[in-house]
């Protein structure tokens, strides 16, 4: 009962930023990785979720076990910190390591995609991808070796990029966030090393995703990959909405405080709200 209690009160926290109905997803860490497709090389490891080990020739991902309703608009807000680290293998133009993370929403399967330059999600009909890439393919596919970039329907080359100095592969945490705003049509990403959304975009791309999608029902989660360079590929930490909210987990913490959970919120136009923990 007092867990239920707990729960109870977290969600209520929640209420003057989510609408009804939205659905929420929430790990501040992965000691508990229940509700989750795990695929390929992906496995928990000690509190985080490892994509992909720094070994050549991986392919990895996480998927939400069950396809989450998205609203008609499919809106959504997302926000998670990852680090990638054990550089190897051959290097590129800024040195070795690759081939980065794609925050990936499909609504086929809970499977990934290919690896090494595919990052799990070369291959993945009716999809979004937002990579953070960390290997130069040459073009058309890749602008340079660390870049982020805005993917479709498992293609690689990316619809809109953004070139980063940083190297996404320096062992240390960032943070990102990702809007989609389904009334106007507007994806855009956040990202920092700093656990604060900045107020600036670094991408904005305008899509209709209920075309991409076809469907309101997604699997939600992460692909990673490969090749003949490799990084360990490591999220720390998770959280979605079915709800296009800007300021969901802005301070750079999941939106729920349960350590290790799968929280699923249903909030009803009467204000009930149903907790359960898997």
């Amino acid at each position: 009962m007092k867990k239920v209690m707990k729960g109870f009160a977290l969600a209520m926290g929640l209420a003057g930023s989510v609408s009804a109905n939205a659905a929420v997803i929430t790990y501040s860490d992965f000691s508990d990785v229940s509700g989750l497709q795990l695929n390929g090389t992906a496995s928990k490891f000690g509190d985080v979720l490892r994509l992909t080990s720094d070994t050549s020739g991986q392919a990895g991902s996480a998927f939400s076990t069950n396809a989450i309703a998205l609203s008609a608009d499919v809106s959504f807000s997302a926000f998670f910190s990852f680090n990638i680290s054990g550089l190897g293998g051959f290097g590129d133009s800024d040195g070795p390591g690759a081939d980065g993370l794609v925050f990936t929403m499909q609504t086929v399967s809970n499977t990934a995609g290919t690896g090494g330059g595919g990052i799990g999600f070369e291959g993945l009909g009716q999809s979004l991808g937002v990579e953070f890439d960390t290997w130069d393919n040459g073009t058309p596919t890749d602008p340079n070796g660390n870049h982020v970039g805005v993917n479709l329907d498992g293609n690689v080359t990316s619809v809109a990029t953004v070139n980063e100095a940083t190297r996404f592969n320096n062992g240390s945490d960032w943070f990102a966030w990702i809007d989609y705003d389904g009334t106007i049509d507007e994806l855009s990403v956040r990202y920092s090393q700093a656990a604060v959304k900045p107020t600036l975009e670094a991408i904005t791309y305008n899509v209709d995703l209920t075309s991409i999608f076809g469907s309101t029902d997604v699997f939600v989660g992460f692909t990673s990959g490969t090749g003949s360079a490799y990084n360990n590929h490591d999220i720390n930490s998770f959280s979605f909405s079915s709800d296009f909210d800007e300021n969901f987990a802005s301070t750079g913490t999941p939106a729920v405080s349960a350590p290790g959970s799968f929280l699923l919120l249903m909030l009803s136009t009467l204000g009930l709200i149903a907790y359960r923990r898997k």
